[in-house]
This record gives C-alpha cells, structure tokens and sequence, in this order.
C-alpha cells in the first residue's frame, strides 16, 4: 500500500523548524504589543462571496487561485486566500468597526493554488494587522514605522528597502485607468502575454509586470501622479513627511500597485534582493471602501501583510537565527535504578516550579551511556545524574555537556541555588 504523503504545497513544519517559526512569532507579538494591538483569530473557512466582493472577480485569486467547495447544505465555501476580508466581516459581524477604533493583528494559513516556489507554497502562512476609523496618514505611517521596528529587532534592516507610493481615490484611479488602457490598447501586440491578460481584466496590474519590454513602454505611459487631486497628494505629502521625521527611508515608486481591487491612497511594499525573484516580504495599504463594500458603513482602514515562509527565509538566508533558538532543554536529567528514578521525577518538577529551567527527564530506561548519549542529542547544556549511591547521599551529578568543566556533586538542598546561581551570570 502506497504512503500518503502532504499536498503539493502544502509542508509540515517539522520539529527542528518550528524554534525559528516561535522566534519569529515572539519578535512580531513583541513589537505589536508595544503599539498597542491586540489580536483576533479567525476561521479559515469563510463563504466564497466574502472574496469575490472584497477581491474582485476578475483577479487572479478569484479566478485561478482559490480552494472553494461546496458543503454538504449546498453551501458555497472557500478557505481564505488572504486575511483582510475576514478581519473586516469579524469586526462587522461583532460591532467593532462601530464608532470606534481598531488596532488588530491576526497569524495563521492562507491558501492559494498556485505553482509551489521556494518561499511560495499553497497553504501559506501570514501575520496580518488591520487598523479601522482612522483617516489621516498618521496611522499609515505609524503601521510602516512599526515594520521598520521589526526588522530592526531581527537584524534584517539593511536588507529591506521601502516603496511607496498613492493610488489616489477611486475616481482619480477611474481616470487614469481609462488613459492608461487608451495609450496600452495602442501598443497591445508588444506587451508580454501576462500584461495582454490583465489589460482586460485588471490593467492597473500591467504597471506591476517584470518583463523588460513591458516596462519599456511604461515609460511613455500616462503618470498616476498626474491623476490625484490636492487632497490625495496632501495625504501622501504628510505621509511622507511622518516618514522622513521618524527616520524611515524609502522609494517613491509611481508603478507600485497591489493586486487586490480594495485599495486606495497609500500603498506600500518592503523589498528585499536577498531572495531572488520574490523579493517581497511584506506590503500593505489603505482600504477605505472595503469595509462599506462589504454592508458596513463607511470606515478609513489601513493594513499591511507579511509572509512567515518568506520571512523565514530571509532570516536563515542572512543567518540571523539566534543559536539559542534551537536549543530547547537546559538541563537533561538522567537516573539508574528504581529508586533513583522515583527521585528525579521529583527532582525534575522542583526544578521547573523553582526555576523555570527547561528540564527534560530521561525515559525508557537504557544504560548510563545511552542515556549520556541522548543527553548529548538533547543539546542542553547540563546533564543531571543519580544513581544509588548518589541517591543514599542526597546529592546529584551535575556534568556540563557543553563546557570543559569538571563535573561536581551537589546535594539535593543546595541544587536549586546552584543552578540559578550558574544562569543568573549568563
């Protein structure tokens, strides 16, 4: 019988790996909470509306990417390819949107069906956070400044660049995609066939593609900037200005947009080059129909999303992972006969009370160099001994497995002193 084995693109994240995933999500519910934001948790499985009103139909998500099914009431279904939509209907459904204001952030799986790369896969992972009844550009620059945070508490400043740019309101954008199509209409045989696509259905997404020829005639095109009124440019001005002030350079990039039809005015992505072609790791904008768009009343909301697997990524590709991430025991203890045993259990649950060491007790049984053996695999740093002499004289082994010094016998009231004593210097 054949083994059955994961999903395309869809991994398991295997022991070795998740201290680095819990690194990650520690730095980032760090930095949140210093802002002030709390968390929401939400399902993975919302109705297949919920998308296509918020995404827009005529997107590569709707149409190609995502999981939907129906359920056995007939039910149309989808599990989230992105996190915004069901943020917004949660806090419509439970009043939070309401005469107030929000600051939230969310984690968890996101699916698309799209081709597996690295740092790209179908069930996908994203730390979200969504902020609602805020209008000005203090709160855009409040959420970019908090990622330029982030990236400093990981070391990974120097290599992530910030772009930047205005989609304008939804009639400056009608404007200018309706010149946009006239002037590409005119040159459609020398787009790349990705961009002849998108032309017809989402032709603002043609100032996104990467391919040379595209980008040539782009350079001729219409400018957005051109487009927007004196209260979007006052808007991206003030932005710009928080930015400057707090520190956080950046690029203007006038061909900057996102690939879902919800945003407007300030739109932003951090980029690195350390990745390949991926290069993104985190964006994010303002969206401030959405909300309305989906039956609620009219709210400013601005948001970002950043991709834990890419982020990961970045991290072990600049080896900024913390060796102490992967050690996960302090101390392995270890016991030869019954009796001995009996005890360390004990021993073992006084230490972690009194502590707070991470101790990991051998099972199974096995000889003293089986288990000095799996002590050494553990990676702590101490291992812990009692066999029957020890046992008859209250005291225990402690043997550092990491260091060059001598082993030492320590009795069993002064351990716990010992042991403190020895990581309060570290």
């Amino acid at each position: 019988m054949a083994k059955i084995k994961a999903i395309r693109g869809m991994n398991d994240i295997l022991p070795e790996q998740t201290p680095v995933w819990q690194y990650l999500e520690k730095q980032v519910e760090t930095v949140l909470g210093a802002y002030g934001y709390s968390e929401l948790r939400m399902p993975i499985v919302e109705q297949t509306d919920l998308f296509k009103r918020s995404i827009g139909e005529v997107t590569d998500i709707v149409e190609k990417e995502m999981y939907t099914f129906e359920d056995r009431n007939g039910d149309s279904l989808t599990l989230r390819p992105e996190g915004t939509a069901s943020c917004v209907r949660a806090c419509e459904e439970h009043g939070l949107t309401f005469n107030q204001v929000q600051r939230l952030w969310y984690m968890g799986p996101m699916f698309r069906h799209e081709r597996p790369q690295k740092g790209r896969y179908r069930q996908f992972h994203q730390i979200g956070v969504e902020t609602f009844g805020m209008q000005g550009p203090d709160i855009d620059a409040e959420l970019i400044i908090m990622t330029a945070r982030l990236w400093r508490q990981l070391g990974m400043e120097e290599a992530v660049t910030l772009h930047l740019n205005t989609l304008g309101t939804a009639e400056e954008r009608a404007r200018f995609k309706a010149d946009l199509v006239e002037y590409l209409k005119q040159h459609e045989e020398a787009l790349d066939a990705d961009s002849q696509r998108r032309l017809k259905t989402n032709p603002l997404r043609v100032l996104d593609s990467k391919d040379p020829g595209t980008q040539a005639l782009l350079d001729n095109a219409p400018h957005f900037h051109d487009y927007i009124d004196a209260e979007s440019r006052e808007h991206f001005d003030r932005l710009c200005t928080l930015l400057d002030r707090a520190g956080v350079a950046y690029e203007v990039n006038a061909r900057l947009v996102r690939g879902l039809d919800y945003y407007g005015k300030t739109v932003f992505e951090w980029i690195t080059d350390k990745l390949g072609s991926q290069g993104t790791v985190c964006a994010g904008g303002r969206y401030d129909g959405l909300v309305e768009q989906l039956g609620g009343r009219a709210t400013p909301a601005v948001g970002f999303a950043m991709g834990m697997e890419r982020l990961i990524l970045l991290l072990e590709t600049l080896e900024l992972v913390p060796e102490s991430v992967h050690q996960k025991v302090d101390i392995y203890a270890m016991a030869m006969g019954d009796d001995a045993q009996v005890e360390m259990f004990r021993i073992a649950e006084e230490l972690r009370d009194q502590t707070g060491l991470r101790v990991q007790l051998h099972c199974g049984g096995g000889s003293f160099k089986s288990q000095m053996k799996k002590a050494d695999r553990s990676g702590a740093r101490f291992g812990l001994l009692m066999g029957d002499d020890e046992l008859a004289n209250g005291v225990v082994t402690l043997k550092p497995l990491r260091e060059t010094a001598e082993q030492k016998q320590i009795t069993l009231k002064e351990l716990t002193a010992e042991l403190v004593s020895i990581y309060s210097e570290d």
